[in-house]
């Protein structure tokens, strides 16, 4: 009776892999910039050739943990899509080796280029109804600064990671990253285009780590 118990449950429950049964999570919240309208900028590829500080409107910060980690078969497609001459997300954190579409919604053209040393590429004008919808693999880790060469005051961020394990925060800055390995690892905040905090953390099976970024 009791075998036939035991595999009633594991019929009902498959049996899950260690790291899902015995994995760390960490939590806390991030101390976010005040939210403001930033300018347009008027002239073109000031951000990328002379630094500008770029950020989301409001504010909000990407955290992830930072060690080295197996990179996976392949990878969910990402978007990026361009609606009302804007780009939607505005902040979009994915893993090396992504790709990423760029459909356009907009009655009109779009000419979504980058010049960032971590992905510089250029797909010239396209109109909502062409396809394949444009499409690139972001393969070097850094920050992708989206523009676009017909709407100038376009701007979109890709922030490419290294790691699985990230999360963006709520515009209060509060996260939570769940199912981590144990093990000593940074964890990171990355807030605008010149600002990233990081903090060592010990990570136990089981346990949830707080970790605030004042």
């Amino acid at each position: 009776m009791r075998l036939r118990g035991l595999l009633w449950l594991n019929a009902v429950f498959p049996i899950l892999p260690t790291a899902l049964l015995a994995s760390a999570a960490v939590e806390g919240r991030v101390e976010l910039p005040k939210s403001h309208s930033a300018p347009v900028q008027a002239k073109r590829y000031q951000i990328v050739t002379k630094g500008g500080v770029l950020s989301t409107q409001p504010p909000l910060a990407v955290v992830f943990l930072e060690g080295s980690f197996p990179q996976p078969v392949s990878l969910p497609t990402k978007q990026v899509t361009q609606k009302d001459l804007t780009f939607i997300p505005s902040l979009l954190p994915v893993r090396v080796g992504t790709k990423v579409e760029f459909p356009n919604l907009d009655d009109t053209y779009h000419n979504i280029f980058s010049y960032s040393p971590a992905k510089r590429f250029d797909l010239g004008r396209y109109r909502s109804d062409e396809r394949p919808i444009p499409t690139q693999v972001l393969d070097k880790p850094g920050l992708v600064i989206l523009r676009c060469d017909i709407h100038e005051h376009m701007r979109g961020l890709i922030l490419v990671l290294s790691t699985p394990y990230f999360v963006m925060t709520d515009t209060n800055g509060h996260f939570r990253l769940d199912g981590l390995p144990a093990g000593h690892y940074t964890l990171k905040a990355w807030i605008d285009s010149r600002t990233t905090r990081e903090k060592p953390v010990e990570l136990k099976n089981g346990e949830t780590f707080h970790v605030d970024f004042p």
